[in-house]
């Protein structure tokens, strides 16, 4: 399927117009999770706000944590600050984040009857909270940011669910796929509406650009992902109102270890791909060719090496995706905590000036 790219104003944010392959002056960057403990503001914040669950819940927190790195530095988005595990918690099934132990269910998804007891009509009243702080946040936000606005997939919500926690493999979860296929895909189905009426309302808050975090998408087999992942994804893509009134709001999917399926991703009608570090950007690029843009895909330990070792990284990734829009500048996943500031600032500094020479016939035809 070819998707033939919107046609977007030229006063859209530099990264709506790279994600819908316009052109643009410059690679624009932002990165996974750039507001977070890596930065000392956030951490003093937190340190005085409580829990994680509860400056998710509290817009005004969130409002000033999504702004905290447009205010450090010269990112060409934000990202709004929440968590996917908000929808689940929305729907009925409450989940709590302790400090180095990460999300925990305590009473997981284990029967048809607690499938059917998740709510689905009201759960978008529970999480009004995200849309309150994403329009604060857009207020705040210069026209040339971009507000980013995120859901994860249903596989991955699921996968939490089932498990009651995190996990490297998330067995507890994958073994539904063989004994409990049909109250899967029930489970599935009923994420899928809450997803896509979230990301709506998302969008009429104000979010300029959608991504789908499918973060365990990648220990799926190539049938699996397929059925239990990607097929429920293109429903929500097919769903969302991207098309507003004076605006197109593009869509972002993220597979982590998905390198093997960009073929199929670029079918769904995204935008855009966005690529962990194990996908190489130029071997993307000629699998896609001009279907989607591409995001991505700096392993973020470069960040934790020497500057000379980073800008050998970034112009290489630069370099690989070569000349032309289509290509949003990030890392391959989220900014570890014990990155420096200066080691982002000079990120951002390298990206800014090495990319424009891979713009000079966009610029030139614009002249």
């Amino acid at each position: 399927m070819m998707n033939n790219p919107p046609v977007v104003s030229t006063a859209a944010p530099v990264v709506v117009r790279a994600l819908t392959r316009q052109s643009v002056p410059y690679t624009p960057i932002w990165l996974m999770r750039q507001a977070g403990r890596y930065l000392p503001e956030y951490r003093s914040l937190r340190a005085k706000a409580g829990n994680f669950l509860s400056m998710c819940q509290d817009p005004d927190i969130a409002c000033e944590i999504t702004l905290q790195p447009l205010r450090r530095f010269a990112l060409d988005a934000a990202i709004i600050f929440t968590d996917i595990l908000v929808v689940p918690d929305a729907m009925g099934c409450p989940v709590e984040f302790s400090e180095g132990q990460g999300p925990c269910f305590n009473q997981p998804i284990q029967t048809l009857a607690d499938i059917k007891q998740l709510r689905g009509d009201t759960a978008l009243d529970h999480l009004n909270y995200v849309f309150e702080a994403i329009q604060q946040v857009r207020v705040a936000l210069p026209a040339q940011q971009a507000l980013i606005g995120f859901a994860g997939s249903p596989w991955t919500l699921a996968a939490y669910m089932i498990e009651g926690s995190g996990s490297k493999d998330f067995l507890v979860a994958r073994s539904w796929i063989y004994k409990n296929p049909s109250m899967l895909h029930q489970l599935l189905a009923r994420l899928t509406q809450v997803i896509i009426e979230y990301l709506n309302q998302q969008i009429i808050s104000g979010a300029d650009v959608i991504m789908l975090f499918d973060t365990w998408g990648g220990l799926l087999s190539s049938e699996q992902y397929q059925l239990i992942s990607l097929a429920y994804m293109r429903q929500i893509i097919a769903g969302l109102r991207r098309q507003q009134a004076d605006r197109y709001v593009p869509v972002i999917v993220f597979t982590k270890h998905g390198g093997q399926w960009l073929n199929a991703i670029a079918t769904t009608g995204c935008d855009a791909i966005s690529l962990d570090w194990t996908t190489d950007v130029a071997t993307a690029r000629s699998m896609v060719g001009s279907r989607v843009a591409l995001q991505g895909h700096l392993d973020p330990a470069t960040l934790l090496g020497t500057r000379q070792a980073l800008e050998v990284a970034v112009r290489q990734v630069l370099a690989d995706y070569g000349d032309g829009s289509g290509h949003v500048f990030n890392l391959g996943h989220g900014i570890d905590r014990h990155t420096s500031v200066e080691q982002v600032q000079y990120l951002i500094e390298l990206v800014k000036d090495h990319s424009r020479k891979y713009h000079l016939d966009e610029i030139d035809a614009r002249s």
